[in-house]
């Protein structure tokens, strides 16, 4: 059991690394344009801390899940290092860029219901990271219309992975509740 557990933790360090390493020039949105690694670690502390999840691939994945997105990570990379298993979760969670914005957020509403529970449970945290940050440090150039757009666009994916992970889902709509309050958007 002793050498499960560190081969997993072995394995959610390099992540750790690996995702920092990747993203190590990029900067988040916000007015401070906190290191983009921020993100991916806010997303794995809250499925540990509120979500309670305890599977190394869905951690793993979590740490990892916007490099093939945002970076010139590889399928093989991933595959190499990490396993066809964290590889899969991580592609369910990716968004195509070759797609118009617009797309890729329809796309992500309709295919929510259909993902794995390692993916949807990431998603869930994702979302909930991304929403507290539109209340608390939005984006410097996100006006407040823009803001009520998102919060309702990460309302219809939520819709579609509850029954997931309960800690996460009422977290979630504590944050809405706020979003809503701070946003002026009514109930």
């Amino acid at each position: 059991m002793t050498i499960i557990f560190e081969e997993k933790t072995g394995l959610l360090l390099k992540a750790i690394q690996f995702s920092a390493q990747k993203h190590r020039d990029q900067r988040r949105k916000d007015l401070t344009r906190s290191p983009y690694i921020n993100h991916p670690l806010d997303v794995v502390t809250l499925l540990w801390e509120v979500g309670h999840v305890r599977d190394a691939t869905t951690l793993i994945a979590a740490i990892l899940h916007d490099t093939l997105e945002d970076t010139q990570t590889t399928t093989d990379e991933i595959i190499e290092i990490f396993g066809l298993d964290v590889l899969s979760v991580v592609q369910e969670v990716t968004d195509d860029k070759s797609l118009h914005k617009q797309v890729r957020k329809r796309l992500q509403v309709e295919h929510a219901p259909h993902l794995s529970n390692r993916a949807k449970l990431i998603k869930l945290s994702d979302k909930c990271c991304n929403l507290r940050d539109v209340i608390q440090s939005p984006p410097s150039l996100w006006s407040i219309e823009r803001r009520q757009r998102y919060v309702k666009w990460t309302s219809d994916v939520i819709n579609g992975v509850r029954g997931t992970n309960p800690g996460l889902e009422a977290h979630y709509d504590n944050l809405l509740e706020k979003a809503k309050l701070s946003l002026g958007i009514e109930h």
